[in-house]
Protein backbone atom coordinates (compact mmCIF):
# COMPACT_ATOMS: atom_id res chain seq x y z
CA UNK A 1 0.00 0.00 0.00
CA UNK A 2 2.77 2.46 0.89
CA UNK A 3 4.54 2.11 -2.79
CA UNK A 4 1.20 2.36 -3.97
CA UNK A 5 0.60 5.60 -2.43
CA UNK A 6 4.59 6.79 -3.36
CA UNK A 7 3.82 6.06 -6.90
CA UNK A 8 0.74 7.84 -7.00
CA UNK A 9 2.42 11.03 -4.99
CA UNK A 10 5.14 11.11 -7.50
CA UNK A 11 2.59 10.86 -10.28
CA UNK A 12 0.48 14.24 -8.44
CA UNK A 13 3.42 16.18 -8.62
CA UNK A 14 4.85 15.84 -11.86
CA UNK A 15 1.21 16.46 -13.20
CA UNK A 16 0.76 19.26 -11.08
CA UNK A 17 3.74 21.53 -12.20
CA UNK A 18 2.45 20.23 -16.03
CA UNK A 19 -0.50 21.47 -15.17
CA UNK A 20 0.94 24.99 -13.97
CA UNK A 21 2.50 25.39 -17.42
CA UNK A 22 -0.16 24.02 -19.22
CA UNK A 23 -2.68 26.78 -17.76
CA UNK A 24 -0.17 29.24 -17.31
CA UNK A 25 0.19 29.36 -21.19
CA UNK A 26 -3.58 28.93 -21.93
CA UNK A 27 -4.44 32.02 -20.15
CA UNK A 28 -1.37 33.92 -20.65
CA UNK A 29 -3.03 36.22 -23.66
CA UNK A 30 -6.04 37.33 -20.86
CA UNK A 31 -3.93 37.79 -18.13
CA UNK A 32 -1.68 39.93 -20.02
CA UNK A 33 -4.94 42.05 -20.53
CA UNK A 34 -6.15 42.15 -17.77
CA UNK A 35 -5.97 41.41 -13.71
CA UNK A 36 -8.93 39.71 -13.91
CA UNK A 37 -7.05 37.33 -16.23
CA UNK A 38 -4.22 36.50 -13.80
CA UNK A 39 -6.40 36.19 -11.17
CA UNK A 40 -8.77 33.73 -13.30
CA UNK A 41 -5.67 31.30 -14.37
CA UNK A 42 -4.33 31.21 -10.34
CA UNK A 43 -7.94 29.90 -9.36
CA UNK A 44 -8.02 27.36 -12.13
CA UNK A 45 -4.39 26.17 -10.91
CA UNK A 46 -6.09 26.06 -7.72
CA UNK A 47 -8.58 24.23 -8.46
CA UNK A 48 -7.02 21.56 -10.58
CA UNK A 49 -4.35 21.08 -7.39
CA UNK A 50 -7.15 20.78 -4.54
CA UNK A 51 -9.51 18.10 -7.33
CA UNK A 52 -6.34 16.04 -8.23
CA UNK A 53 -4.43 16.09 -4.52
CA UNK A 54 -7.95 14.66 -3.27
CA UNK A 55 -7.85 11.85 -6.47
CA UNK A 56 -4.93 10.61 -6.88
CA UNK A 57 -3.72 10.75 -2.92
CA UNK A 58 -6.72 10.99 -1.28
CA UNK A 59 -6.30 14.87 0.62
CA UNK A 60 -9.60 16.08 1.36
CA UNK A 61 -9.88 19.56 2.31
CA UNK A 62 -12.10 21.87 3.72
CA UNK A 63 -11.81 25.44 4.65
CA UNK A 64 -13.78 27.25 7.95
CA UNK A 65 -14.30 29.80 9.34
CA UNK A 66 -15.90 33.55 7.83
CA UNK A 67 -13.49 34.12 4.57
CA UNK A 68 -12.60 37.68 4.84
CA UNK A 69 -13.52 39.92 1.66
CA UNK A 70 -12.46 43.33 1.92
CA UNK A 71 -9.38 45.06 2.92
CA UNK A 72 -7.35 42.93 5.42
CA UNK A 73 -4.47 41.40 6.27
CA UNK A 74 -4.18 37.80 6.46
CA UNK A 75 -1.75 36.19 8.69
CA UNK A 76 -1.76 31.93 7.73
CA UNK A 77 0.27 29.26 9.58
CA UNK A 78 2.34 27.94 6.50
CA UNK A 79 3.68 24.21 6.46
CA UNK A 80 3.45 23.07 2.87
CA UNK A 81 2.50 24.52 -0.88
CA UNK A 82 -1.03 23.55 -0.34
CA UNK A 83 -1.56 26.13 2.41
CA UNK A 84 -0.83 28.72 -0.09
CA UNK A 85 -3.19 26.75 -2.79
CA UNK A 86 -6.45 26.68 0.10
CA UNK A 87 -5.54 30.17 1.25
CA UNK A 88 -5.65 31.75 -2.00
CA UNK A 89 -8.43 29.83 -4.03
CA UNK A 90 -10.78 30.67 -0.77
CA UNK A 91 -10.08 34.44 -0.97
CA UNK A 92 -11.22 36.51 -3.64
CA UNK A 93 -8.35 38.88 -4.29
CA UNK A 94 -4.93 37.47 -2.64
CA UNK A 95 -1.83 38.76 -2.98
CA UNK A 96 1.64 37.67 -0.98
CA UNK A 97 4.38 38.94 0.58
CA UNK A 98 6.76 37.19 -1.18
CA UNK A 99 10.50 36.12 -1.45
CA UNK A 100 11.69 38.30 -3.93
CA UNK A 101 13.51 35.12 -5.76
CA UNK A 102 10.16 33.95 -6.55
CA UNK A 103 9.68 36.85 -9.36
CA UNK A 104 12.42 35.22 -11.44
CA UNK A 105 10.63 31.79 -11.25
CA UNK A 106 9.36 30.62 -14.51
CA UNK A 107 5.24 31.20 -14.62
CA UNK A 108 4.45 31.70 -11.39
CA UNK A 109 7.29 35.05 -10.80
CA UNK A 110 4.78 36.57 -13.95
CA UNK A 111 1.64 35.36 -12.66
CA UNK A 112 2.47 36.51 -9.08
CA UNK A 113 3.49 39.95 -9.90
CA UNK A 114 0.81 40.06 -12.27
CA UNK A 115 -2.13 39.96 -9.31
CA UNK A 116 -0.33 42.44 -7.34
CA UNK A 117 2.19 40.17 -5.01
CA UNK A 118 4.89 42.45 -3.06
CA UNK A 119 8.08 40.84 -3.73
CA UNK A 120 10.46 41.31 -0.85
CA UNK A 121 14.55 41.32 -0.61
CA UNK A 122 16.07 39.06 2.31
CA UNK A 123 18.59 40.62 4.33
CA UNK A 124 19.05 42.37 7.24
CA UNK A 125 15.75 42.46 9.80
CA UNK A 126 16.02 46.41 9.62
CA UNK A 127 16.60 46.89 6.23
CA UNK A 128 14.14 43.82 5.12
CA UNK A 129 11.27 45.48 7.03
CA UNK A 130 12.16 48.64 5.68
CA UNK A 131 11.83 47.92 2.18
CA UNK A 132 8.70 45.68 2.93
CA UNK A 133 6.84 48.53 3.92
CA UNK A 134 7.93 50.88 1.56
CA UNK A 135 6.85 47.92 -1.03
CA UNK A 136 3.18 47.23 0.56
CA UNK A 137 2.66 51.26 1.03
CA UNK A 138 3.44 51.20 -3.17
CA UNK A 139 1.13 48.62 -4.04
CA UNK A 140 -1.56 49.60 -1.36
CA UNK A 141 -3.64 51.01 -4.37
CA UNK A 142 -4.39 47.22 -5.48
CA UNK A 143 -7.34 45.99 -3.97
CA UNK A 144 -7.21 42.83 -1.93
CA UNK A 145 -6.04 40.73 0.67
CA UNK A 146 -2.82 40.85 1.61
CA UNK A 147 -1.37 37.77 2.87
CA UNK A 148 1.85 37.54 4.79
CA UNK A 149 3.53 34.26 6.59
CA UNK A 150 4.46 35.66 10.53
CA UNK A 151 6.83 32.89 10.45
CA UNK A 152 8.68 33.73 7.32
CA UNK A 153 8.88 30.19 6.21
CA UNK A 154 7.38 26.64 6.03
CA UNK A 155 7.45 25.06 9.28
CA UNK A 156 6.51 21.74 9.82
CA UNK A 157 3.86 19.94 12.42
CA UNK A 158 5.78 20.01 15.68
CA UNK A 159 8.68 22.43 15.06
CA UNK A 160 8.62 25.79 16.38
CA UNK A 161 10.26 29.22 15.06
CA UNK A 162 9.55 32.36 16.26
CA UNK A 163 6.86 35.03 14.71
CA UNK A 164 8.68 38.23 12.91
CA UNK A 165 7.95 41.57 13.99
CA UNK A 166 7.26 42.72 10.24
CA UNK A 167 3.81 41.40 10.26
CA UNK A 168 3.20 43.40 13.25
CA UNK A 169 4.56 46.65 11.77
CA UNK A 170 2.53 46.09 8.97
CA UNK A 171 -1.05 45.81 10.72
CA UNK A 172 0.39 49.02 12.55
CA UNK A 173 1.25 50.70 8.92
CA UNK A 174 -1.65 49.77 7.13
CA UNK A 175 -4.23 50.41 10.11
CA UNK A 176 -6.40 47.07 8.49
CA UNK A 177 -7.91 44.36 10.62
CA UNK A 178 -5.55 41.16 10.47
CA UNK A 179 -7.52 37.81 10.13
CA UNK A 180 -5.18 34.42 11.27
CA UNK A 181 -5.06 31.79 9.75
CA UNK A 182 -4.77 28.16 11.18
CA UNK A 183 -3.79 24.77 9.22
CA UNK A 184 -3.19 21.66 9.89
CA UNK A 185 -2.09 20.78 5.94
CA UNK A 186 1.35 19.69 7.06
CA UNK A 187 0.42 16.47 7.97
CA UNK A 188 -0.51 15.21 4.46
CA UNK A 189 1.94 17.21 2.46
CA UNK A 190 4.95 17.83 4.54
CA UNK A 191 7.91 20.31 4.24
CA UNK A 192 10.45 18.09 2.56
CA UNK A 193 8.96 14.66 1.48
CA UNK A 194 7.36 13.53 -2.00
CA UNK A 195 5.28 11.39 -0.45
CA UNK A 196 1.51 12.38 -0.10
CA UNK A 197 -0.52 11.13 3.15
CA UNK A 198 -4.82 10.96 2.75
CA UNK A 199 -6.97 12.86 4.81
CA UNK A 200 -8.47 15.79 5.78
CA UNK A 201 -6.17 19.28 5.32
CA UNK A 202 -7.80 21.94 7.04
CA UNK A 203 -7.39 25.86 6.80
CA UNK A 204 -9.01 27.66 9.67
CA UNK A 205 -10.09 31.69 9.10
CA UNK A 206 -9.90 32.75 12.59
CA UNK A 207 -11.76 35.82 14.03
CA UNK A 208 -10.13 39.50 13.18
CA UNK A 209 -7.87 40.94 15.14
CA UNK A 210 -8.79 44.87 15.35
CA UNK A 211 -6.53 47.36 14.22
CA UNK A 212 -5.11 49.52 17.19
CA UNK A 213 -3.55 47.22 19.18
CA UNK A 214 0.09 48.15 20.55
CA UNK A 215 2.64 45.67 18.15
CA UNK A 216 3.92 43.95 20.59
CA UNK A 217 0.78 42.65 21.86
CA UNK A 218 -0.52 42.22 18.58
CA UNK A 219 2.21 40.08 17.84
CA UNK A 220 1.53 37.55 21.27
CA UNK A 221 -2.20 37.20 20.09
CA UNK A 222 -1.37 36.40 16.71
CA UNK A 223 0.85 33.93 17.84
CA UNK A 224 -1.36 32.54 20.46
CA UNK A 225 -4.57 32.44 18.24
CA UNK A 226 -2.68 30.77 15.11
CA UNK A 227 -0.68 28.44 17.23
CA UNK A 228 -3.29 27.48 19.39
CA UNK A 229 -5.85 26.93 16.72
CA UNK A 230 -2.94 24.87 14.74
CA UNK A 231 -2.45 22.67 17.05
CA UNK A 232 -6.12 21.55 17.87
CA UNK A 233 -6.66 21.14 13.95
CA UNK A 234 -3.29 19.00 13.95
CA UNK A 235 -4.54 16.86 17.16
CA UNK A 236 -7.88 16.62 15.32
CA UNK A 237 -5.89 15.05 12.46
CA UNK A 238 -4.81 12.38 14.99
CA UNK A 239 -1.04 14.44 15.55
CA UNK A 240 -0.12 13.89 18.84
CA UNK A 241 3.63 16.74 18.99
Amino acid sequence: MIAIRWVLSVIFIVQMYVAMLVIGIVFFPYALATRDGAFAACKAYCRWVILTARLLCGIRSEVRGPVPEGEVVVAAKHQSFFDIILLFNAVPRGKFIMKRELMYAPILGQYALRIGCVPVDRGKRGAAITKMKADVARGAARPGQLIIYPQGTRVAPGATKPYKVGTGLLYDQLAQPCVPVATNVGLFWPKRSLLRTPGLAVIEFLPAIAPGLPVPEFMRKLEAEVETHSNRLMAEAGFSG
